[in-house]
């Protein structure tokens, strides 16, 4: 049973969203929050698998709560609710570690997917509009210490030059059957290579990898990727 808590300022809406998630067998919802600082208790207390979470709210709004929830409970996954495709506030929340981010105006089948893709650890980004956010916003990332051609950030010199390729791949926002093709090996490896990536950037799915790509200089606005030998 995946077990989901509620957090947005309106009623009506988490009784919405209570109605389809408890019509699924699998899921349940434990809990819910009108606030970032009452997600931060109830998650403490119940400790669900995933977090619906609303960014915009009043007192401690949902990027601080995720922000919050990465550090402190990072077993508890967070699906961002969103009015926008490309929205600030939902790219905020994926960069403070919510594993992606989901529009408000979904169908139901939609939601439950999403509920159980997060669940499984899975990210929840069409990879194209992750693409579209980050050459979006990236002018106002922070850059990794020492940039990429200083070579001096130890999480771009642990990657080879192969995984270096397949992190290019995923900030174009290709699958794995994609940069498989692409780079002309098998879905396995390719899928060995994203969890190496993983590992080696210290973050847990592919959104993050990528976020982290672009804040540490490993990829440039417009998908360019420094690589073992780049100056």
């Amino acid at each position: 049973m995946t077990t989901v808590l509620l957090v947005d300022d309106q009623a009506l809406l988490r009784m919405g969203f209570r109605l389809v998630i408890e019509s699924e067998p699998d899921l349940e919802v434990v809990g819910e929050a009108s606030d970032g600082r009452v997600a931060l208790d109830q998650v403490a207390a119940l400790r669900p698998d995933v977090v619906l979470m609303d960014v915009r709210m009043p007192g401690m709004d949902g990027i601080e709560a995720t922000r919050r929830l990465a550090l402190e409970h990072p077993s508890s996954r967070v699906l961002v609710l969103t009015t926008f495709d490309v929205d600030e506030y939902a790219f905020a929340a994926l960069r403070s570690g919510a594993s992606g981010f989901l529009l408000k105006t979904a169908r139901p089948e939609e939601l439950v997917e999403a509920i159980r893709t997060v669940a499984s650890g899975t990210s929840v980004v069409a990879p194209r509009v992750l693409r579209r956010m980050l050459d979006l916003f990236a002018p106002h990332l922070p850059t990794g210490t020492g940039g990429a051609g200083d070579g001096l950030d130890p999480r771009l010199m642990a990657l080879s030059p192969r995984e270096t390729d397949v992190l290019r791949c995923m900030a174009e926002g290709l699958s794995n059957a994609e940069i498989a093709e692409r780079l002309v090996v098998s879905s396995t490896t390719v899928k060995t290579h994203v969890g190496n990536v993983l590992a080696k950037l210290d973050v847990r799915d592919r959104v993050q990898a990528v976020i982290a790509a672009y804040e540490y200089g490993l990829v440039e606005r417009g998908g360019e990727a420094w690589s073992p030998g780049r100056r």
